[in-house]
């Protein structure tokens, strides 16, 4: 059920190991009692303009289903921020939004 997706400028960063580190940090937290339900994805972002320097970002957006505490949603936020900062130290914006999914989520696992 809780999905993060990564959006970026891209670098030379192995993407592919951040949804990796992100997975397990997440995988640790109290918060997420059913870590074989993460999704992890990253999308580079062709175009891009932000003020900052450097020109690069990562935003990551991570959503749950509804009832977690706000406090506990920081928690989490905090994590995937500590996360990215270890595994893109040269990327210059670095930001995560937390939302809840619509009570009209559904899914199908085969």
């Amino acid at each position: 059920m809780p999905h993060v997706r990564i959006e970026h400028s891209g670098s030379d960063a192995d993407m592919s190991a951040l949804c990796e580190a992100v997975f397990e940090a997440l995988s640790g937290h109290d918060a997420i009692p059913h870590p074989e339900t993460l999704k992890i994805r990253s999308c580079r972002c062709e175009a891009h303009r932000i003020g900052t320097l450097p020109d690069s970002f990562a935003h990551a957006r991570l959503e749950l289903l509804p009832g977690r505490a706000d406090g506990v949603k920081t928690e989490l936020a905090q994590l995937i921020l500590r996360t990215m900062r270890a595994h893109l130290p040269t990327v210059g914006s670095l930001s995560v939004d937390v939302a809840d999914l619509s009570p009209s989520y559904v899914k199908d696992l085969m």
